[in-house]
């Protein structure tokens, strides 16, 4: 059982399986306009840039939750970009060091963080929403209602 890859289970640690999610990998540093991730961020700090992101769509509205523990609605960024692109960014500062102290473990991390996705044709982009409670933001793009299709009667002559 010890065998068994880890993308066998979902985050709850449910048995699941998806033969596609091991191999859809998406590189949050993509869209970064520098050439290495690892010129501006190391890799102690890649959980803070694998920022975790749930999107569940409802009958009204997409909605994306976002884990951001300890920043504040300042720090954090929500963008709409003309092509259907919501783009969540941020950044968490690194606390100033005094020579006095002496640190026993780091495991909280820092840095930027940047994930984009695109809408789909049915977000109504003028009217998202953003707020954040207890370190966790949430956007809501609501979404245009969708039209039944009229149908129409057609008397058959004989």
């Amino acid at each position: 059982m010890a065998m068994i890859p880890s993308f066998f289970y979902n985050r709850r640690g449910n048995r699941i399986f998806n033969p596609v999610s091991a191999f859809d990998v998406w590189d949050p540093l993509k869209d970064f306009p520098f050439s290495s991730p690892h010129s501006l961020i190391s890799r102690e700090n890649s959980a803070f840039v694998n920022t975790r992101i749930d999107w569940k769509e409802t009958p009204k509205a997409h909605v994306f939750k976002v884990d951001l523990p300890g920043l504040k609605k300042e720090e954090v960024k929500v963008e709409i970009e003309d092509d259907r692109v919501l783009q969540i960014s941020g950044e968490r500062n690194v606390e100033k060091e005094d020579k006095n102290d002496t640190w026993h473990r780091v495991e909280r991390s820092c840095g930027k963080f940047l994930r984009r996705f695109r809408l789909p044709e049915n977000a109504k982009m003028d009217q998202v929403k953003a707020s954040m409670e207890n370190g966790v933001l949430t956007v809501t793009v609501p979404k245009e209602e969708v039209k039944k299709p009229e149908v129409k009667a057609i008397e058959i002559s004989s």
